[in-house]
Parts: C-alpha cells; sequence; structure tokens
C-alpha cells in the first residue's frame, strides 16, 4: 500500500475484529516499527506489554464495562465531552471535528437536544443505555485477539519538567507508528479509555499487569484484523470528518490562514 493511503485509510476501530489470533511476526512487527519512533536524546522511554491471555483480556473487558457504565450512568461521559458530540450532519459539515452520533435506536432520537440535561440523563437511564453501551463495550474488548499497554519510563516521564513532554511527545510517534502499520497489516486498533478516567479502576489494571513503579501506564489499546464485514453498535458514531486547510494552518503568522486551494492535494 502506498504511504499516503495508508494515512488517508486510518481509522478507530469502533467494531468487531475477526477472532483469528493475530500472528507473532505481525506482533513482533507492530513493537518493532514503534520502537524505530523518534525520541528526545533517542531516550527510546516506551515500554509496553503484549497481552493475549484470555482471562487477561476478559478481566480488562469488564473493568471497562464497569468504568464506562459509572461514566454515563452518572452524567461524567456526557459532560466531560460535550463540546465534541455531533447529532447532525449539517453540524458535522460546518464544525468538521468531533464525533457525529450517527446511528442512535429511533426511541432516543427526539431526545438528541436533552442529552445534556437532567431530564436527558434520566431519558438515558430509562432506556438503559449506559447498560447498553458498556455491554457492547465489553463485548468488543472481551472478543479482541490483542490488547497492548503503553507505558513509560518514569526516569523520562517526569511530568512539569520539559522532559515530561519530551517523552509525552514521543510516545505519540510510537503509536502513530503502530496505528499506521495497523493499515498496511488489515487490522484495527481502538483506544480503550474508560478504565483510566476512573482511578481505582486504572489502578485495579495496573495491579492486573503487575506494572512495576518505575512505570507509568499510559493507555491500553485493543487489536485485531478486521472483517471484510460487521454490523454497526446499537449506538455508534462516525469522525471521518476533517478541517479545511484554512482551519487549522497559517502562513508566515497567525494572522493569515493559508487559503484554501492554495496548497495541491495528495
Amino acid at each position: 500500500m502506498d504511504f499516503f493511503d495508508v494515512i488517508r485509510n486510518r481509522r478507530t476501530t469502533n467494531g468487531p475484529f475477526r477472532p483469528d489470533p493475530v500472528t507473532a511476526e505481525h506482533q513482533r512487527l507492530l513493537v518493532t516499527v514503534a520502537g524505530m519512533a523518534p525520541s528526545h536524546f533517542n531516550s527510546q522511554p516506551w515500554r509496553f506489554v503484549l497481552i493475549d491471555a484470555p482471562e487477561t483480556i476478559s478481566a480488562v473487558a469488564d473493568i471497562s464495562r464497569d468504568s464506562m457504565r459509572t461514566l454515563l450512568e452518572e452524567g461524567t461521559f456526557w459532560q466531560r465531552y460535550r463540546p465534541y458530540f455531533r447529532f447532525s450532519a449539517e453540524e458535522m459539515e460546518t464544525r468538521r471535528d468531533g464525533i457525529y452520533f450517527d446511528q442512535l435506536p429511533a426511541l432516543l432520537k427526539p431526545f438528541t437536544k436533552h442529552i445534556f440535561t437532567g431530564t436527558g440523563q434520566a431519558i438515558m437511564n430509562r432506556f438503559n443505555v449506559p447498560r447498553t453501551l458498556a455491554e457492547d463495550n465489553r463485548k468488543l474488548v472481551a472478543e479482541s485477539p490483542l490488547l497492548l499497554a503503553v507505558m513509560l519510563d518514569k526516569k523520562e516521564y517526569r511530568p512539569g519538567e520539559l522532559s515530561g513532554f519530551y517523552s509525552v511527545f514521543g510516545l505519540g510517534a510510537a503509536v502513530e507508528n503502530i496505528w499506521l502499520a495497523t493499515v498496511a497489516l488489515g487490522m484495527g486498533i481502538q483506544f480503550v479509555s474508560t478504565p483510566m478516567e476512573i482511578p481505582a479502576n486504572w489502578q485495579k489494571i495496573h495491579s492486573l499487569l503487575h506494572v512495576p513503579e518505575e512505570f507509568e501506564l499510559m493507555a491500553i489499546y485493543r487489536l485485531g484484523y478486521l472483517p471484510e464485514s460487521t454490523k454497526r453498535p446499537t449506538i455508534d458514531w462516525s469522525s471521518r470528518q476533517r478541517k479545511t486547510i484554512p482551519q487549522y494552518v497559517f502562513r508566515n503568522d497567525c494572522r493569515t490562514p493559508e487559503p484554501d486551494g492554495a496548497l495541491p492535494a495528495i
């Protein structure tokens, strides 16, 4: 696949993977390309755990489910991420960022404007939306053939110092290398984010993975091979829209947006 095609086809996988185990060759390739990322003074602060033990994957899935259900039932999720939600194609076209909830049960569609109110939260809970989404999330994680825990060495990851920024910057590059490699391998990847939003649950994963004191657990991803076709979840979203060049690029200083069409498209 052409390199720029890989970038254009990068996705976050919201749906299930094939049950096939990720081959040892591909697992090695993923962590090898991660290790090729740039880092401050070649410090290579990243550390990874490849997780294919079914019992460990199942335990992470249960923690993820419980975390999502708590966040949704309490309304924390909707309040925290409200700026990123879009509920119409028109809004998505105008903003060109965030996530567009384009897959909702018919019963919920009339209430989308009230989702961030107390009434809306009560309606969501009444229709068991938190439980539905949480169980969907558990299944997605539990049926993933591979999880990847991403860590930083605390000798480099020192929040509040420049080394903290440099190490996070390097880890971002390492993860992007993995993400792009999944495209070329016919794989998908998704951030398993909800456990880290509840400190007690994040600590459970620390303990589950026996993360040593000298490492900081930063994220967990689920990976697997993509099926040829799949049914979308009960509640789902899309996020393929991207800002136009004038919305995020300037010329010479921040007063002059780069005109659309001034740079050739790739």
